[in-house]
């Protein structure tokens, strides 16, 4: 009896070891370190955020070439991190922190599009900009889907617009706006002064129109 018990607690130290061990091992394969020679799927989505930057210029290649390198040595040195040309896990955080995943990008565009498609170039920018300012305050959800899918938080989504096929000026505002171009001066929220129905709206500070709609916070 004293045998197997002994050989059952053996059994359980080791799956629990291994379930201890496994997550972190995922967590640190999910975020590899990146250098020259690497290639293909985490180079391919560092390439994508620094070009969101305006940091890489070559082609979303997956090759860890001196374009790439050149890339994160730009990032690096612009953010006072340890120049090393190297995706370590300090700049893949800077990173991540100031750019967005493919998906992230077309909801942005999805609701340029939807809430802007007529506004000139520059509202397209603001309605971007207003999304990526809640994405940085408190009183809104931290996420681009928690902040674009909020109840009440976008008339696009609530009559459907929100899920039309964006045009090409819709991502260029999108990418423009992510660069760090706000023309709302750090607005949260934007309206229609001709067909806005709530009073409460009336009383944020406004900041500016852009063509049909005013930026406030």
């Amino acid at each position: 009896m004293k045998k197997a018990l002994i050989t059952l607690m053996t059994i359980f130290s080791v799956a629990t070891a291994v379930f201890v061990v496994t997550p972190a091992t995922q967590v640190k394969a999910a975020t590899p370190i990146l250098e020259q020679g690497d290639q293909y799927g985490h180079v391919w989505g560092a390439q994508n955020r620094l070009k969101q930057l305006g940091l890489y210029k070559g082609e979303l290649d997956g090759l860890f070439g001196p374009l790439t390198e050149q890339a994160v040595i730009d990032f690096q040195r612009s953010r006072g991190l340890t120049v090393d040309g190297i995706m370590g896990q300090n700049t893949w955080k800077a990173l991540r922190n100031e750019t967005f995943t493919q998906k992230e990008i077309q909801m942005i565009a999805q609701i340029i599009h939807g809430e802007a498609r007529g506004e000139p170039f520059e509202g397209k920018v603001a309605v971007a900009s207003v999304v990526l300012n809640r994405l940085h305050h408190e009183d809104f959800p931290n996420s681009i889907k928690g902040i674009i899918f909020e109840s009440r938080a976008f008339t696009a989504v609530q009559d459907k617009q929100y899920y039309l096929t964006p045009n090409n000026e819709a991502y260029k505002a999108a990418y423009a706006a992510i660069k760090g171009w706000d023309p709302t001066q750090n607005s949260t929220f934007y309206f229609n002064p001709k067909t806005a129905t709530s009073d409460w709206i009336w009383t944020r500070e406004q900041i500016k129109q852009i063509g049909k709609h005013i930026f406030a916070k």
